[in-house]
Formats: structure tokens, sequence, C-alpha cells
């Protein structure tokens, strides 16, 4: 974001620089919504700008929403000085990819919804969204299904044991960061809580109890370091939580459609020669 670069550089503090950033990025979406989408009902602005929390590097999430559309996309794009990711829908379309993000545990998209600034000729029905977004938000993600929560409790298994096992410091460091997802999802998820990705995992774990949250920064922050006895402690105490360590009896069906006739890779192989 060069403008709010430029702003700090002129000696404003943080919190005026940040407010500033916003106000520019409002008035960026509001003219992409005008020149780039001029038949959509509304647009919501929304991201870490929005939120009075921007960085030099932060974008603009817009969602874009028609009344109808023959299909939705997504796009980046930057314009202003701003990376800009635009969702494209109907409100069927949203409607789908709501309830993908919903049932992962992830509303990334519902979060958007619920916690941008609505823009565009129809704030109403803008607004109106936003609520029943905030509604759903509320309710937290449905229970964690047992299907879900043996296939994390199995991926954690397998790379505590891996992680228990004498190896060099990268390969440790590889297993942590495979390690991160699978058991924040099982610690948020697991407790009724909306999980997310990269970022916003110590996020959500520092909502959900800062104390567990300087666990697994701790844990994660010596795992890194060659030292994994404290996430190996972690992990242990998470699976504790969720019927403990799974590997005997594990199995997962394929569907029955997961078949093709056939080589492994029959359109790449080359005709054997006679």
């Amino acid at each position: 974001m060069t403008d709010a670069v430029g702003n700090r550089k002129m000696g404003l503090p943080v919190g005026e620089a940040r407010a500033e950033q916003r106000i520019q990025a409002v008035a960026a979406a509001e003219t992409i919504l005008v020149e780039r989408y001029p038949d959509a009902l509304f647009a919501i602005a929304a991201g870490s700008i929005l939120r009075g929390e921007g960085t030099p590097s932060s974008d603009i999430d817009l969602v874009v929403l028609h009344e109808q559309l023959d299909g939705a996309w997504r796009e980046s794009f930057t314009t202003g000085g701003f990376p800009v990711e635009a969702f494209v829908h109907d409100f069927e379309t949203l409607n789908w990819f709501v309830d993908q993000d919903v049932a992962g545990g992830y509303p990334v998209l519902l979060d958007m919804v619920a916690g941008g600034t609505v823009i565009g000729r129809n704030i109403g029905r803008g607004e109106a969204l936003q609520a029943q977004a905030r509604a759903r938000l509320s309710c937290g993600p449905d229970e964690l299904a047992a299907e879900r929560r043996d296939a994390l409790r199995y991926h954690i298994t397998d790379l505590l044991d891996d992680l228990k096992d004498e190896r060099p410091a990268a390969e440790i460091r590889g297993i942590t960061i495979a390690l991160h997802q699978p058991l924040c999802d099982l610690a948020l998820l697991g407790r009724g809580h909306w999980s997310g990705k990269g970022k916003w995992l110590p996020r959500l774990l520092q909502r959900l109890d800062p104390e567990l949250a300087q666990h697994f920064d701790d844990a994660f922050r010596l795992a890194g370091e060659g030292q994994a006895d404290a996430l190996v402690a972690l992990a242990e105490d998470e699976l504790g939580r969720q019927g403990g360590r799974l590997f005997d009896g594990d199995r997962r069906d394929a569907p029955p459609a997961a078949r093709r006739p056939g080589g492994l890779s029959s359109e790449s192989l080359a005709p054997i020669q006679g």
C-alpha cells in the first residue's frame, strides 16, 4: 500500500495512517464497483485494511453481489495502489460457496460478508445480507463429525510418531509445519469454534483462550528450534480431549466411483514399440 506507507513516512502515527489507509481503500472499492461491475447491486469491502489493521502489503477483499449471474468467479488485480481480490456472485452462488466453507469449518467468505463495509447502490440489501452472515457466524460450526475428528486424530498421530524419532533439525521443522494446521483444527473445531488458515490460526486461538494460544506459540517455536518435547506434549493433550491417538483400526473407504480403466496414466503413456 504505497499511499499508507507514504503517510507513515510523513510522520503520521500508525493509528492515523491506518485510518487514512481505510478511507483510501473504501474510495478505491467504490471506484472499482462503478467502473468494473456497473451492474452489481452492491459490494462488501473487507480485509484487515477495513478493520483498521492494515499493513503495507494488505489487500482489499471485495465481495460483489449481482441479482443473477451465469456463474461466479474470483479475480485479482491492482488498482489505486491496492491489490484487490474480488469474489463475484449472485445470491445463489454465494450461498453455495458459503455452505462449502461452513462445512469445512473455515468460514472465510462468510466472515468477509459479516465484517466488511457495504458500498454501492443497494445498501439496504447489503446490510440485510450482513445481518444474516453475522447470525450464522455467531452460531459457530456444526459439531465436529466423527469422521472428520478421526481423520485429524490419525493425521496428528502419524506426524507425532515421526516427530518422536531422532531426525535432522530440517526434518523436524518440516514435520512441525505439517502439524500446525491439523492440530489447530482439532483444538478449535473440537471446542466448537471456527477454524481458519495461515495467519488466522493464532488469532483464532487467542480469541478462544489466550493461555492455550500461548502454549501453541511456545511449543511450535521451540519445535522450530529443534526442541519438539513441548509440541509432542501439547499434541498428546489435544488428542486426549478427542479420544486419543488413532492408528489401529482406522479405515476410510473410497467412494464407489473412484476407479478408472487403463494404465496408471493412460493418456501420457507412449505406445509400446514392438
